[in-house]
């Protein structure tokens, strides 16, 4: 039951130098790094990453918008000029797209196993408000739709981790060719499983 999750610490999270304590969350719990570089994304990484014409994806980031509107009684048309989630989507996909690539980010890879659902428990809730404390965005971070969407921008949630096994087995080839992806035993594996 291996898998692989693609995991970026995102602008927000190298500039307050989180790098170390975030990747020591995921070895902690027994995830094993496989791959890792420093970079400064580009905007055609950016928008392969966060592609325009994921449908479902834009309408989710829609939706979740107009939930965390509806919670803090905003008006999304007077906020936004519009209260359709592909609309907001869109917005929502160029913020990321510039944000990821506004600064150096660190991306890695972890391998495990339930790689993906154990780094997204790590990781929190997207939204770091909404995070339990003990989390990654729970402890570090605070923001909101809200003041990203009022301030528009991304949402400052320090890290992007895989959303599925098949979203990972996406993601992971853009980010990383197969020969910077190492396979090595970590001491504790045989323990651990």
């Amino acid at each position: 039951m291996e898998e692989r999750s693609l995991v970026v610490i995102k602008p927000d999270g190298v500039v307050r130098g989180l790098t170390g304590k975030i990747i020591s969350r995921f070895e902690e719990v027994g995830l094993k790094l496989v791959a890792a570089k420093l970079l400064k994304v580009t905007k055609s990484l950016a928008e392969k990453h966060y592609p325009g014409d994921r449908e479902a994806w834009l309408r989710g980031m829609g939706e979740k918008t107009l939930e965390n509107y509806k919670k803090f009684k905003v008006d999304p048309i007077k906020m936004l000029g519009t209260n359709d989630t592909h609309e907001i989507g869109l917005m929502i996909q160029k913020w990321l797209v510039d944000y990821i690539s506004s600064g150096p980010v660190l991306a890695f890879v972890v391998e495990g196993p339930h790689a993906v659902e154990l780094v997204r428990k790590i990781c929190g809730n997207t939204l770091p408000l909404l995070s339990a404390p003990g989390t990654i965005r729970g402890d570090y971070a605070f923001d909101s739709s809200y003041l990203a969407n009022t301030g528009k921008r991304a949402i400052k949630n320090l890290v992007h981790s895989s959303g599925s096994i098949e979203e990972a087995q996406y993601e992971i080839p853009l980010w990383f060719s197969s020969s910077e992806i190492f396979q090595y035993e970590r001491v504790e594996e045989k323990v651990m499983r």
